[in-house]
């Protein structure tokens, strides 16, 4: 039986990487699931999982060993995938994720990335030292700064200058359908946030995201040319792309991932 394909929504950071957000389309999963996830923390069957997995390991080309993503919290932990990492068992590989909520590595066919549905995803490229990150920013996370830690820690593993790095923002929960309570407009207040900037009252206070979290790449050196923001809703894209708002917490999620490649490989992007 051919296996099915996985629908990818690829992004342009160069010609080194294959950066992608995974769609709803091309899979093995059902429900509130269907078609296609590989985050095993949010009730799917483990079958379509490893199926799951297998079809998108196949479209990029490397072993299923390859293919990480934690297991988030909403923190800012930014864990290291080295050499050291890649030669754990899986049961140590899988405590080292317990609690992360970005990812980073400079080595190659090696596919990092975050599991969202509504939350931001963010990558990262640095092309000069040949290095990538993929951030988990819901809106916890952007409140606490967890991209602006991922560029930091980033400079202090490689050397990465952030005036060098690429951003991509992927599809999430955009300021027209992220309506908040008072708390949430208080903590990114509290914060030092622009509020003028990233937020306006209609019934409810209305949180934009991918605004707070380009305006911290930006306040850490990556130049605006550098930043780039899809255009993608989940909440008004559900079709395409998994909103845990108007599906439910007990559905499917977008993985959004980046592999660096070896120098002559196939870019499957």
């Amino acid at each position: 039986m051919t296996m099915k394909q996985p629908q990818l929504h690829f992004y342009d950071m160069g010609s080194a990487v294959t950066a992608f957000s995974s769609k709803r389309k091309g899979g093995y999963s059902r429900g509130a699931f269907g078609e296609f996830n590989i985050n095993p923390y949010c009730g799917d069957d483990e079958t379509a999982i490893r199926q799951n997995r297998a079809a998108l390991c196949q479209s990029l080309a490397i072993d299923d060993a390859r293919l990480l993503m934690p297991h988030q919290v909403h923190e800012t932990i930014v864990a290291t995938v080295d050499e050291a990492f890649l030669s754990l068992t899986e049961e140590e590989q899988r405590q080292r994720l317990e609690g992360v909520d970005a990812l980073m590595t400079n080595v190659p066919e090696v596919c990092i990335g975050v599991s969202t549905a509504d939350c931001i995803p963010i990558l990262l490229y640095d092309k000069e030292h040949k290095a990538v990150c993929a951030v988990h920013a819901g809106w916890r996370g952007t409140v606490m700064r967890i991209v602006e830690k991922a560029v930091r820690q980033m400079e202090v593993c490689y050397g990465t200058r952030p005036s060098a790095l690429v951003a991509q923002i992927g599809p999430g929960i955009h300021r027209e359908s992220f309506e908040v309570g008072d708390e949430v407009y208080d903590a990114f207040l509290q914060a030092g946030f622009p509020m003028e900037a990233i937020s306006e009252r209609r019934e409810k206070w209305h949180i934009d995201l991918p605004v707070c979290n380009r305006l911290q790449l930006l306040g850490v050196g990556v130049e605006a040319p550098h930043i780039r923001v899809d255009e993608n809703c989940t909440y008004q894209q559900c079709d395409d792309f998994f909103s845990a708002r108007r599906l439910g917490i007990q559905s499917g999620r977008i993985y959004t991932g980046i592999v660096l490649r070896k120098i002559g490989s196939t870019n499957k992007n």
